[in-house]
């Protein structure tokens, strides 16, 4: 099976719960870092899927490493290689469709919930309602031809699919170590945000087991559904009899679905 590309930018976002996932699983994955290397590969026919976590640049700045994205999500698109954006990934998924981002009416950081389409509560076996940990200042036009999945009070657009690509406008990958690092990175920066939708350190952390546990219970759904949908191996039994000269050791033969 191809590894899945996972491009991380920021040491404060990592894979987290679906690095786990795909350990458990035993889905194989690379990891990216195209900010620090400058740059980002644009094949996406080397990976059975591309997943794009957060960042703290904006998607339309003009810098090579996020052109290259572009480019690798674009190629991902035509050639139906499964997406997973996770905040920034999402904005710079929704840019790869020809969808606009654009500021937010308001910054969105801390816990917040979020409401789930009929759609996405099928597809994914997600409820109706749920809470989500968020980090961002933009926001994205849902795609031509993508279907919103969540929405929010303070950011209509939480999310969309589009085929086997999938947008999440907010972070469900955190695990509770993640978020007090991001804490204490964005420390300043939690002093500095204000709005309806800005929570201070001590409020994102209260009660953060809790919030943790009930939102990878919404993290699990939801990456093995989008998983499920990866091309993998298939085992072919060769048939001794039409082949005479197989032997028990070489009667199975693998190629990519």
């Amino acid at each position: 099976m191809r590894p899945i590309a996972i491009l991380q930018h920021e040491s404060t976002q990592g894979p987290g719960v679906l690095r786990d996932h795909l350990d458990e699983n035993g889905i194989p994955y690379r990891l990216i870092s195209p900010m620090s290397d400058g740059k980002a590969p644009v094949d996406a026919s080397k990976f059975s899927g591309i997943v794009v976590l957060g960042s703290d640049h904006c998607v339309n700045e003009i810098l090579p490493w996020i052109e290259d994205e572009r480019a690798l999500l674009q190629d991902a698109i035509r050639r139906d290689v499964p997406v997973l954006g996770h905040c920034f990934g999402a904005q710079m998924l929704a840019r790869a469709m020809g969808a606009k981002v654009s500021r937010n009416i308001c910054p969105n950081i801390g816990w917040s919930q979020i409401w789930i389409t009929p759609h996405a509560q099928q597809l994914m076996g997600l409820p109706r309602q749920a809470t989500i940990f968020n980090w961002h200042y933009d926001t994205f036009e849902i795609p031509v031809g993508a279907i919103r999945t969540m929405y929010g009070s303070h950011c209509l657009n939480k999310g969309f699919i589009r085929g086997r690509h999938w947008a999440f406008q907010g972070h469900l990958e955190v695990t509770e170590e993640s978020v007090k690092n991001w804490c204490a990175a964005g420390r300043a920066e939690l002093l500095r945000a204000h709005g309806p939708a800005v929570q201070s350190e001590t409020r994102i952390l209260k009660e953060l087991h809790d919030r943790i546990d009930a939102l990878h219970t919404i993290s699990d759904q939801t990456y093995r559904a989008w998983t499920r949908q990866l091309d993998r191996p298939a085992f072919v039994a060769l048939n001794s009899a039409s082949n005479p000269a197989s032997s028990p050791a070489s009667n199975l033969a693998s190629s990519y679905a």
